[in-house]
């Protein structure tokens, strides 16, 4: 679940909600796919940065580079080996505008995105780690998820872990004792979510247009007389 999501947001938009100094240039992005870089936001209040990370984090200790894990389970955070240390110290934001999941409609793998409120900026709870690869070092990310709310729970187990804007600091914050930070990982709201179908466009992560995440309306199958 989660292995998509839309990012079109721009520069200001990164500065005026998260505070933080975004010196990259954002292209709007529909179709964002794991490995793929993203980008994250760091650091405690008045210290953030927005910066790019590869979306599957390699963990420091890795002897080589893999696909990494772009997703990890809240539930085990504390326990696994790749994330234990990272709960505590090593917090990010992923910035985003939807995300997606699928499900079979008449053989049919039917995509879905599902936004925050009127298509509002929101953020993924992410962990991070840097590689020192023989080429320097490489900093990347996974997104934290739960068990899902009413809106998902028919389509999936699990959903991301979406932080509120109040918050932000206190997810960042390496100082938030960690029942305070465990407590942050919860379902969001369903009652302000809301989903639609998309073009199955967007089932091949190369179709990264603004097509493959375009609303579409679902046809119904034609139901035959009876008699």
């Amino acid at each position: 679940m989660c292995n998509r999501f839309r990012a079109t947001y721009n520069r200001h938009d990164i500065e005026e909600q998260f505070q933080a100094w975004d010196e990259i240039e954002n292209v709007p992005r529909f179709n964002v796919a794991p490995t793929q870089p993203i980008l994250t936001v760091i650091g405690d209040s008045g210290k953030r940065i927005a910066t790019e990370m590869r979306w599957g984090l390699i963990p420091s200790w890795a002897s080589t580079v893999s696909s990494g894990n772009f997703l990890a389970r809240s539930e085990s955070v504390t326990s696994t080996p790749s994330y234990r240390n990272l709960i505590r110290k090593n917090r990010c934001l992923i910035p985003a505008d939807a995300f997606y999941e699928w499900q079979k409609i008449d053989g049919i793998s039917q995509p879905f995105a599902f936004e925050v409120g009127d298509r509002e900026l929101f953020a993924f709870a992410g962990l991070w780690d840097e590689w020192n690869s023989p080429s320097g070092i490489v900093q990347s990310c996974a997104i934290l998820t739960t068990e899902p709310n009413s809106l998902l729970a028919e389509m999936h187990d699990r959903m991301p872990v979406i932080i509120r804007r109040v918050d932000y600091k206190q997810w960042l914050n390496p100082r938030t004792p960690l029942d305070q930070v465990l407590s942050l990982l919860k379902p969001y709201d369903s009652a302000a979510m809301s989903k639609y179908p998309v073009s199955t466009l967007l089932n091949n992560s190369q179709n990264e247009s603004p097509a493959a995440a375009e609303l579409i309306e679902l046809q119904v199958p034609a139901q035959g007389s009876l008699f």
